[in-house]
């Protein structure tokens, strides 16, 4: 373990056993691959949170990387691990709730899940999320999309916990600043509830939707242990237009293979690496480069790897230490 033995007194000591050490992290995620984290926190309520937060706040004088995982549908762990904290949002922060036209759903919340019970509602401007096997907390952070539309289309606000802080309130869409696949939220800060403004609609045809976008993404896109699109559209093209242009469609690197079904697409063996995973990564984006001179940037993000091989895949690198220095002004509201 590479966190001092402070830190994973005070993280245990508070938690109990929703803490636990040295816990597989890259099985949770959906490319299978990966190491460890150093501990592993599953929190089902917002106090637990807050007590995650104030227990890294009393060993302050050290920078305690923190990263929270989600379902793991857009993170590939490194296979030395991580040397940190990770926190997984439990089943008691996974409700739904629908009031008229607004959905509230926890940040551990299914999306497809959220998405299916909307429509049986017949409630509309959800259905694109059946296809995206992420979390709602995942998707607000990512400003997730798909099929035409994405978050920020029907996001009104969402609750935060901030583990700096100790705060634990809702920020207004403006704040979360979305845009392309991005939020301005950092790793200390957990969204546990997203509050949407859906649209009455007709129960039927939003079923139908949901049907028809399950049924292309399974025409076209392949199942196992991948992340979903690895790299994100350059603008007025597609990234898997372009992969498979360049000839990337079965290409190896290892125990990483790029879909034989969709070249934007990159599958893990069974027991594979995710250093292999990045490897082909860099590989791709090199083969674009040289073949049509434009230089793609992943969407799938990094964690546990070193900077090098992060910029070569040209994937952001999370560190769990985004934000966690100074005393910034809060952006939750109370």
């Amino acid at each position: 373990m590479s966190l001092p033995a402070d830190v994973i007194a005070a993280v245990t000591d508070s938690l109990g056993p929703a803490a636990e050490l040295d816990a597989p992290l890259g099985a949770l995620t959906t490319y299978r691959v990966g190491g460890p984290a150093d501990v592993l926190v599953r929190a089902d309520s917002p106090e637990q949170l807050v007590a995650l937060g104030r227990a890294l706040r009393t060993v302050a004088a050290v920078a305690v990387p923190v990263v929270v995982v989600g379902r793991g549908s857009n993170l590939l762990v490194a296979d030395r691990g991580f040397p940190g904290v990770a926190v997984v949002l439990g089943e008691g922060l996974a409700g739904v709730e629908v009031d008229g036209t607004t959905v509230t759903a926890g940040g551990a919340a299914s999306l497809p899940v959220v998405s299916r019970q909307s429509a049986a509602r017949g409630l509309t401007g959800f259905e694109w999320a059946v296809g995206v096997p992420g979390s709602v907390g995942g998707a607000v952070r990512m400003n997730a999309g798909g099929h035409g539309s994405d978050m920020a289309a029907t996001l009104r606000r969402v609750r935060v916990v901030d583990l700096r802080s100790g705060e634990d309130g809702w920020m207004s869409v403006g704040a979360l600043e979305l845009g392309y696949r991005r939020s301005a939220l950092t790793s200390h800060q957990i969204v546990v509830s997203a509050e949407l403004g859906l649209a009455e609609g007709d129960r039927s045809a939003a079923e139908a939707e949901i049907s028809e976008i399950v049924r292309w993404r399974r025409e076209h896109q392949p199942g196992g242990a991948n992340a979903g699109s690895v790299f994100t559209n350059p603008p007025h093209d597609s990234a898997g237009r372009l992969l498979d242009a360049a000839g990337a469609k079965g290409r190896r690197h290892g125990s990483a293979e790029v879909s034989t079904k969709h070249a934007n697409f990159i599958q893990a063996d069974e027991g594979g690496s995710a250093d292999d995973v990045v490897a082909l990564m860099a590989e791709l984006r090199a083969l674009v480069v040289g073949h049509a001179g434009i230089d793609l940037h992943a969407e799938t993000h990094l964690l546990g790897f070193d900077p090098a091989p992060a910029r070569a895949a040209g994937a952001h690198l999370i560190t769990g230490l985004e934000g966690l220095g100074g005393n910034p002004r809060s952006a939750v509201e109370g």
